[in-house]
């Protein structure tokens, strides 16, 4: 079975929605689909919770009428049989009723993620009602009833296991499987929500548990690209990627996937195909444990770096140095992305500059310091090990003419990284894309 995963985007209106069905039941097999909520609709969702935190139930109604007036809109447009219309609107004003309740009590943060899950609970419940409609053989499983995360907020693989199998036994026949992405327990039994990934994670989290045959990630473009399509001209789709590439990629600014929300995919040797609705005839790109040996793939960039160099003569060869310096860092949650030393001194970045003034407080306790912001990281991902002769000098000679502040080779087989100002970045990446995957075109 494949599971197939859509984004807010690809149910963002009644004709996404009959689209996405007639995708999902083209093959004929069974199918397992994860669903996001309506673009729009969790953005609608905050601000009503906003409008509770600051007790102006006021706003919060008027929120909420605007939201079910929407959707009144699409039960007319989606549906065709007037019983499907009825019980959809039923189901709907139970839905917002639920909403408004929240304007009558206290409000905390535990009310806030039960309101944010209702999206994707009114979307699924839309789609299995068309389903339903169109004769296919849909049912839809409560992500509540087997999506759980543990005590530390990270996912409970052995128990979304145990629970979903049983689900899907229970209903088997089916011609779609359908659950919502993004919401699910906590260890205490709470709603509450996935994070990072979102719905990416709960498409990779129920293919392990299934065994699938393969993940699909169905977004509004075709894969993840060799370059910044924003940002450079003439990019194109990669087809094949190591999931080490993949999320060096997503880490680095290829914002179509985030870095974590694969990992239960890879650990179970699952492929993750990344497609596109909008022409689901394209390849795409497709995320797996092997690898295209001695190839370069793709270009990345992150923005809103910030670079931090200590200079001390006195204590860098001294024992127990570098850990002072990352304890400083981790007394503040700030990540460090690079990392290069000398003889004299250490050189990191960060993309998290909340805490900056305090860092620097801190590490001026043993060094000199200096701070350069606005700076940017271009990552260079590919097959780079370094028996690959050539490979860091193309990657070099692309950059020839930029100011590198920083450059990061051999933590990863996987890529080679520059930290650059930001005003430099288009030009690199335009130099990148030329002298690596078009010099000879």
């Amino acid at each position: 079975m494949k599971v197939m995963k859509f984004g807010g985007t690809s149910v963002g209106t009644p004709q996404r929605m009959k689209e996405v069905t007639a995708l999902v039941t083209k093959s004929g097999e069974p199918v397992f689909v994860v669903l996001s909520a309506m673009s729009g609709t969790t953005n609608s969702l905050v601000e009503i919770s906003d409008y509770l935190y600051k007790k102006n139930p006021d706003g919060a109604n008027e929120v909420i009428n605007r939201l079910e007036q929407k959707y009144a809109k699409h039960v007319e447009e989606l549906y065709e049989k007037e019983e499907t219309k009825v019980a959809t609107r039923e189901f709907l004003r139970g839905e917002f009723d639920y909403l408004r309740s929240f304007t009558k009590e206290l409000f905390t943060s535990f009310e806030e993620k039960s309101i944010v899950a209702q999206g994707e609970i009114i979307s699924t419940n839309m789609v299995v009602n068309y389903m339903k409609e169109q004769g296919i053989n849909a049912v839809l499983l409560n992500a509540l009833d087997f999506m759980r995360t543990d005590k530390n907020s990270e996912p409970d693989p052995v128990y979304i296991k145990e629970k979903l199998r049983p689900l899907i036994e229970e209903n088997e026949g089916a011609q779609v499987y359908l659950t919502q992405g993004f919401i699910c327990r906590n260890a205490y039994g709470e709603v509450d929500n996935l994070l990072r990934g979102g719905s990416d994670y709960t498409a990779s989290l129920v293919g392990a548990a299934i065994n699938a045959e393969e993940i699909q990630i169905w977004t509004d473009i075709d894969g993840m690209h060799n370059n910044d399509p924003r940002v450079v001209d003439k990019t194109e789709p990669v087809h094949q990627l190591h999931f080490e590439e993949a999320a060096e990629l997503a880490y680095f600014g290829a914002k179509i996937l985030h870095p974590t929300c694969v990992q239960p995919a890879k650990y179970a040797g699952i492929p993750v195909r990344l497609l596109n609705t909008m022409d689901p005839d394209a390849e795409g790109t497709t995320i797996s444990n092997s690898t295209e040996y001695g190839k370069i793939k793709a270009v990345a960039a992150k923005d809103n770096i910030t670079a931090i160099k200590i200079k001390s003569s006195r204590m860098l060869l001294a024992t127990g140095f570098l850990r002072k310096v990352f304890e400083i860092f981790e007394s503040y949650q700030t990540s460090i992305d690079m990392i290069c030393t000398s003889e004299v001194g250490v050189s990191m970045s960060i993309d998290n500059s909340a805490h900056l003034g305090e860092i620097v407080d801190e590490l001026k306790k043993y060094g000199t310091v200096t701070v350069d912001t606005n700076m940017c990281i271009i990552c260079v991902v590919g097959d780079l090990d370094w028996s690959n002769i050539g490979f860091e000098s193309l990657a070099l000679d692309a950059m020839k003419d930029i100011p590198v502040r920083m450059v990061s080779y051999g933590g990863s087989n996987y890529n080679i990284s520059f930290l650059i100002r930001e005003e430099d970045k288009k030009r690199a990446l335009q130099s990148l894309s030329n002298t690596i995957f078009y010099k000879n075109k």
